[in-house]
C-alpha cells in the first residue's frame, strides 16, 4: 500500500461503524484506534464491545434501540441518542447525528458485507450526504469516494481504480490512469470500471456538472 494514499484514511477523525460486516481488517481498526469519535449505529454496538478496541475516541451510539439489550442501553448513558424514526435507516440516523455535531470530515465502516441490497444502498447515503459533508467509505478492499468537482487524488503505481458516473450526458477525462479517457459520456455505470493508476496521483475532470463516484483498491 503507498503510504501518501494511505496517510489519508489517518485524516478523518470522525468514524461510523454501519451494521454490516464489522471491520476487523487491519487498516480499519487502525482508523478506529486513533479515532477522536466513533459512531456506532445500534446494531454494531455489541460487536464493538467484543473486539475490545484500545481507542481514546467518544463513543456514541445510535439508532432506534431496537438491536440493544436494555444492559447496553444503560451502559452507554448519555452516549446513546434514540432515533425512533422510520423514515431513514441507522446509517442516516448516525450521519444526521454527526451533522447535529457539527462533523463534516467523516469514514464510513461496517457499510458492506451481510446483504448487498443493503450496500447499494450504503453507496447511494453515501453519493446523497456527501453534498453536504466530507465523506467517504472504507471496505475490506478499498475505499469510495464521491467527487463533485475536478479532483486530483493521491494512489500508487499499479493500484486498480474505478470510476463511476450516473449521469451519461456528463462528459468526463481521466489523466494519469493506464487507460485515460478525454471528454467522454459514460452511458453505463461499468464503463469506467476497471482502470489502473500508472504514479502516485491521478485527476478526474467533469466537464460540466454532476456527481462521480471513485473507487481504489487498498492493495
Amino acid at each position: 500500500m503507498g503510504q501518501p494514499f494511505t496517510s489519508i484514511l489517518k485524516t478523518y477523525p470522525v468514524v461510523i461503524i454501519a451494521n454490516g460486516e464489522f471491520p476487523s481488517y487491519e487498516p480499519a481498526l487502525d482508523i478506529l484506534r486513533r479515532a477522536k469519535v466513533i459512531v456506532c449505529c445500534d446494531g454494531a454496538y455489541d460487536s464493538f464491545l467484543r473486539q475490545k478496541i484500545e481507542t481514546s475516541a467518544d463513543i456514541v451510539v445510535t439508532g432506534d434501540g431496537d438491536s440493544l439489550s436494555q444492559e447496553l442501553i444503560a451502559r452507554c448513558g448519555e452516549s446513546f441518542i434514540c432515533d425512533k424514526s422510520t423514515e431513514y435507516n441507522d446509517l442516516q440516523k448516525a450521519l444526521k447525528c454527526c451533522q447535529k455535531r457539527k462533523y463534516d470530515r467523516v469514514l464510513l465502516l461496517g457499510c458492506e458485507g451481510k446483504r448487498e441490497d443493503h450496500f447499494i444502498a450504503n453507496l447511494s447515503i453515501l453519493v446523497t450526504y456527501s453534498e453536504k459533508m466530507d465523506l467517504a467509505m472504507l471496505t475490506r478492499h478499498g475505499i469510495f469516494q464521491v467527487i463533485r468537482e475536478n479532483a486530483t487524488l493521491s494512489s500508487f503505481n499499479g493500484q486498480q481504480v474505478s470510476i463511476f458516473s450516473k449521469d451519461p450526458h456528463l462528459p468526463l477525462s481521466f489523466e494519469g490512469l493506464k487507460y485515460p479517457v478525454r471528454e467522454r459520456c459514460f452511458l453505463h455505470l461499468w464503463e469506467g470500471s476497471l482502470n489502473e493508476a500508472t504514479s502516485d496521483s491521478f485527476t478526474v475532470t467533469l466537464h460540466g456538472s454532476g456527481v462521480v463516484i471513485v473507487y481504489q483498491t487498498l492493495l
